[in-house]
C-alpha cells in the first residue's frame, strides 16, 4: 500500500533532501512540499495525506502549532528537526516519530514504517472479505531469531534505550521495532500508562513506589527493574490508588 506524504520545512536544502529521500522510497508518494506550515495547512483543504513531516522552527506557524490545528481525521505526524528539546511536546501532539536532522534514508524509512500499520488499520477491508480478528492476547515482536509472540499479560514495562524500545516481561526482554507510542496504542485499556516520556509501565507489575525529590517516584518492578515516574504521572498514580 502506498503512503501519501506531505511535508513542510522552511530550509531549501532540507526540502531538496527530503524530496530526494522520499522520491527514492517504494510505496511512498510525495504529494506536497511546502516552505511553511501555513501553506501546508492550506493544502489540506484540497487533499488529505496519510502522513505529514513537519519541521518545528519555521517562520509563521511552528510545526508544533500546526499539529494542534490539523483537521480531523488527522494525518499521522513525523517531526523532522535539528532540535532535540521539543520531543516531549511533540509526542504530546500525537507524533508517530521524532527524527533528528540531518535526516538519513534508513532513519526516515523506519519512521514511515511506523506509520504504515496505522494507515493499514484505517483502510477498509476488501469488499466481501471479512476482516481478520486481531489477536488480543499476544504481541508480535520481531527479533534477530524470529518473531516472538509475547503474552501481553506478562508485559511489565517498556523503555526507550537510545532510539530503540526495550520491551520487558516478567522473565525476558526484547529490543523491538515498536515506538513507545505504538505500544501505548496497542496496550490501551490494559492498565499500561506512560510514566515518563521514555517509559511505559503496567501498574499491576509495580512492587514498590519510592518517593523521589522531583515529586515523582522510583517504581520498582516485580522483575527487579526500576523506572523513573514523572511528577505528572505520579499525580495520576496517586489518584488511581487514592493515595
Amino acid at each position: 500500500m502506498t503512503i501519501r506524504v506531505m511535508f513542510a520545512d522552511d530550509e531549501l536544502l532540507a526540502r531538496k533532501r527530503l524530496t530526494r529521500l522520499l522520491s527514492a522510497m517504494p510505496d511512498v508518494e510525495l504529494i506536497g512540499a511546502f516552505d511553511s506550515a501555513d501553506a501546508l495547512l492550506a493544502a489540506l483543504a484540497d487533499d488529505r495525506p496519510d502522513a505529514l513531516l513537519l519541521d518545528i522552527h519555521m517562520p509563521g506557524l511552528t510545526g508544533l502549532e500546526a499539529a494542534g490545528l490539523l483537521p480531523e481525521p488527522r494525518p499521522h505526524i513525523i517531526f523532522c528537526t535539528a532540535h532535540a528539546d521539543h520531543a516531549l511536546e511533540a509526542f504530546e501532539h500525537g507524533a508517530v516519530d521524532y527524527v533528528m536532522k540531518p535526516i538519513e534514508a534508513k532513519r526516515l524509512a523506519t519512521a514511515l514504517s511506523r506509520v504504515r500499520p496505522r494507515v493499514d488499520a484505517q483502510t477498509p477491508s476488501n469488499a466481501g472479505a471479512p476482516a481478520a480478528a486481531p489477536d488480543e492476547a499476544h504481541l508480535a515482536v520481531k527479533t534477530r531469531k524470529g518473531v516472538v509472540l509475547v503474552d501481553i499479560a506478562t508485559i511489565s514495562h517498556a523503555v526507550l534505550d537510545g532510539e530503540t524500545v526495550k520491551l520487558c516481561t516478567d522473565d525476558a526482554s526484547y529490543f523491538c521495532e515498536y515506538s513507545l507510542g505504538d505500544l501505548e496504542q496497542r496496550l490501551a485499556g490494559r492498565d499500561v500508562m506512560r510514566v515518563h516520556r521514555r517509559a511505559l509501565c503496567h501498574i499491576g507489575h509495580i512492587e514498590l513506589l519510592e518517593p523521589a525529590s522531583t515529586g515523582g517516584y522510583s517504581a520498582r518492578m516485580k522483575n527487579g527493574d526500576v523506572l523513573t515516574v514523572s511528577r505528572a504521572a505520579a499525580r495520576d498514580l496517586r489518584k488511581r490508588f487514592a493515595l
